[in-house]
């Protein structure tokens, strides 16, 4: 019997003989070290699955199946046992008039969670007790030996761009024009680039070579059934909460990477002195402080960006730590954080109102939130660097935000640096190199000579 076997046996057992009607068993684990989550979460054949790897590499989270679903935050808090997590995520534009078919959150309190912080590993069980029964059989469908996720084969035959890059021009002037008239200071404006396969790839697949090329990220997985999964892994926190301690942070302004040291460290520079940068930075930073005011007790704010560097991008950011008032839950930071100015603008209603207009497609789950409440700690992370997988399609999206001095080129091709996070994890064919050009790939560039 593997080390797992015996703890779902052991799991069992101390439901069968639950006098106490305890809602949370765990088990302590001896893994061996090559053990792979992403091996085992596809290996299960449970719905809903969440995949959750911590920005600092430290935790490691599957959470599967449901004990109770929820699409209300404030609800899924009140019904928390001392140590229990509930999973999940708020949309950008779900039950919205213009997104009826996306939810506008999704939580779940998982039948099972196998975890590991740093090198502790733990297999824990949620129960109640009209659903014990449930819960053992649900146990006894656990596949406990995992198939090793095989490398991406998949080429890219070809993208299409919503909006293409003249229709993005023209909501780029639109923006513009609207900032000059003063309608708002900022907005944040995305893409959707679909993908062609010659075959496809599974969403373990991309996350399993996102998790391995970049780094310092969060990495994330939401699948609410077999043929639709969210995946990413983004640079940026919403929030983390612990007691009354709280940690936000805004993350704004971008450059590129250089192809040797010397550029890379002359792009930094230019980044922590570009004007445009780091105003786009400071009106997060305003937003941020001033959606927080209300909730805090007190609030400490960096006062210069230091320079967070990806695999692709190099970003601006500027921590905020606060000490929140008692009274105050995760979902009322759900609700005063989400979306801030990074992921749509300022001021907000008026940045989303403008988003909904123009934008020509439904953003859905990304640049929303994804992660986890619980009574003694919760965070979150904002959706973006990210794909949406629904069966052989794959659509990658990314934003890049307008304040006075943008481009429709610059920004384009912000926009390309970005998608190549999770792009550049697949192969191109001969006649759509990855590469980017001024206005977008190459690819891209035939489409429009021959539009």
């Amino acid at each position: 019997m593997t080390a797992l076997q015996h703890a779902v046996a052991l799991l069992q057992q101390k439901i069968r003989h639950n006098a106490d009607h305890a809602q949370r068993f765990t088990v302590q684990l001896d893994l061996p070290a090559e053990t792979d989550l992403i091996d085992w979460l596809e290996s299960q054949p449970l719905f809903p699955k969440f995949y959750w790897q911590s920005r600092d590499s430290r935790e490691e989270v599957v959470a599967l199946g449901q004990i109770k679903t929820f699409t209300d935050p404030k609800a899924a808090e009140k019904v928390l046992a001392s140590q229990q997590r509930i999973w999940g995520g708020r949309s950008f534009d779900g039950r919205t008039s213009r997104n009826q078919r996306c939810l506008s959150s999704f939580f779940f309190l998982p039948v099972l969670e196998l975890s590991r912080q740093d090198d502790t590993w733990q297999l824990a069980v949620n129960v109640t007790p009209e659903q014990e029964e449930t819960v053992l059989a649900t146990l006894s469908e656990i596949c406990t030996e995992a198939t090793p996720v095989a490398d991406i084969q998949s080429k890219i035959l070809a993208r299409t761009f919503t909006p293409d890059f003249n229709g993005w021009s023209a909501m780029i002037d639109q923006a513009l024009h609207a900032i000059t008239q003063r309608e708002f200071e900022k907005v944040v404006l995305a893409r959707k680039t679909t993908l062609t396969l010659d075959r496809p790839v599974a969403p373990a697949q991309l996350l399993k070579a996102s998790r391995a090329n970049n780094r310092h990220s969060f990495h994330f997985l939401m699948a609410l059934d077999a043929k639709h999964c969210f995946v990413g892994s983004t640079p940026e926190r919403l929030f983390l909460r612990q007691g009354e301690a709280l940690h936000t942070e805004a993350l704004a302004g971008t450059i590129g990477r250089g192809q040797s040291p010397s550029e890379d460290n002359q792009l930094a520079r230019w980044l922590l002195e570009d004007s445009k940068n780091r105003y786009e930075n400071s009106l997060v930073v305003d937003d941020i402080v001033s959606r927080l005011r209300d909730c805090c007790q007190s609030m400490t704010v960096a006062q210069t960006p230091e320079l967070i560097r990806l695999r692709q991008v190099q970003h601006l950011k500027r921590g905020i730590d606060a000490r929140l008032k008692a009274s105050v839950d995760n979902a009322d930071l759900l609700e005063s954080l989400q979306p801030t100015a990074a992921i749509a603008g300022l001021p907000r209603d008026k940045a989303l109102s403008f988003i909904q207009d123009h934008e020509p497609f439904a953003r859905g789950w990304y640049s929303g939130s994804v992660g986890f409440l619980s009574r003694e700690r919760t965070e979150f992370c904002v959706a973006i660097r990210s794909a949406l997988i629904m069966g052989d399609d794959l659509h990658l999206f990314a934003g890049a935000g307008i304040v006075p001095g943008s481009t429709a080129d610059s920004e384009w091709q912000e926009l390309d640096r970005k998608t190549s996070t999770l792009c550049s994890l697949l192969q191109a064919s001969d006649d759509c190199d990855a590469t980017s050009v001024p206005h977008s790939v190459q690819c891209l560039e035939r489409e429009r000579k021959t539009a």
